[in-house]
């Protein structure tokens, strides 16, 4: 059988599967279209790259996002064969040794994550792996790169997802998170081994909880080919996004430093886009007085899940805290801790809202309309 007809009956099999599917919850649907591709992977992985390059604008939600998070939530159950590299808690000091049993000598790309903050779904612990695939997978289709030359890899550290450690199936280490000290001596020889036999691979960190992605990034960033997706990735995106507004608006790119931004989400995607905005509004002519960065952060007012976030919020992570709202002549008035969106809304009056949450529907009617 030739290697079009193989295309072709695939591409059959797969439309055959949206008709015999029709009427079933997406959910279903979504996975059933997954488990094809999937099973595909697995015996032709050539034919699985041609058929996702010339139909990447179907096949991206299946094999990324929105599916992925349906396949991380369910992976042990679907789980059929390794994919990837594990390394373990249990493995401290075998990693550099270890590291040699993959078989590429040349890895360009290297997707890690430790299951901490997957998507909006929290601790998934081992089942996070479906990340690293995915999103792999999406930049061999879609940017061109080698699949010959990219690893995903998953850092099991534990988990403290209860339901995890006692679900039979789990495949993952049955042991609470490592934390301190003991979590970075892993993520440090982790990176010691791959910098020792790949130094030119570029290293994605992908959807750790949010103080270990600040951590781990300024821990990291000045000595290894390495970056944070959800900090810096998205926030790259978002930046672009909101000065190509102001360009399209027929204004100066100075202009930038007059808008008033309400931001929804106060992840690691969510204080990334907000560092990443700070930093360019301090690189506009004439706001380089301003100060050091941390201060003049006047343009930003965000909120998480109890509301905007101020000063007087107890507990707050350090890298939350910096855009906290204070009590000076610049805030507005009667806006208080745990302000809804609504309110914020109508008393700031923002030029822009930045969705950064897990949680859809936030941006409705009601509050568009106060926008517009």
């Amino acid at each position: 059988m030739s290697f079009e007809q193989q295309y072709e009956r695939f591409i059959n099999s797969y439309h055959s599967l949206e008709h015999n599917t029709q009427g079933e919850p997406d959910s279903v649907v979504s996975l059933a279209k997954w488990r094809i591709l999937n099973r595909l992977h697995d015996r032709n992985e050539t034919l699985y790259y041609r058929v996702l390059i010339d139909n990447i604008k179907d096949f991206a939600p299946i094999i990324y996002t929105p599916t992925v998070g349906l396949v991380c939530e369910n992976y042990s159950g679907l789980f059929r064969r390794p994919r990837g590299m594990y390394f373990s808690a249990k493995d401290k000091g075998e990693m550099m040794s270890m590291i040699y049993n993959w078989p590429a000598e040349k890895v360009d790309m290297i997707v890690v994550t430790d299951g901490s903050r997957i998507l909006g779904l929290g601790d998934l612990g081992v089942q996070g792996i479906g990340i690293p695939i995915g999103k792999l997978d999406v930049y061999v289709a879609a940017a061109g790169i080698n699949p010959q030359k990219v690893l995903p890899i998953m850092l099991d550290v534990g988990t403290n997802n209860e339901e995890l450690l006692e679900d039979k199936l789990y495949l993952g280490l049955r042991q609470p998170r490592l934390e301190g000290e003991e979590y970075l001596a892993v993520v440090d020889e982790f990176m010691e081994a791959v910098h020792a036999r790949w130094p030119k691979a570029i290293v994605q960190f992908e959807d750790f909880q949010m103080k270990w992605a600040f951590e781990t990034l300024q821990r990291y960033r000045s000595r290894f080919c390495m970056f944070n997706d959800d900090v810096q990735g998205t926030a790259g995106v978002a930046l672009a996004g909101l000065l190509g507004a102001v360009r399209a608006q027929g204004r100066p790119l100075a202009d930038f430093t007059k808008q008033k931004i309400v931001v929804v989400g106060a992840g690691s995607a969510g204080i990334g886009v907000l560092n990443m905005a700070k930093h360019a509004m301090l690189r506009m002519p004439g706001t380089h007085k301003i100060g050091e960065l941390g201060e003049g952060h006047n343009q930003f007012w965000v909120l998480d899940k109890d509301g905007l976030i101020t000063k007087s919020r107890k507990d707050l992570d350090p890298a939350v805290a910096r855009f906290a709202r204070g009590y000076g002549p610049e805030e507005v008035e009667d806006l208080h801790e745990g302000a809804s969106l609504v309110e914020v809304v109508k008393k700031v009056k923002p030029h822009v809202l930045l969705g950064l949450s897990g949680v859809g529907g936030i941006f409705n009617e009601e509050v568009s309309s106060i926008v517009v």
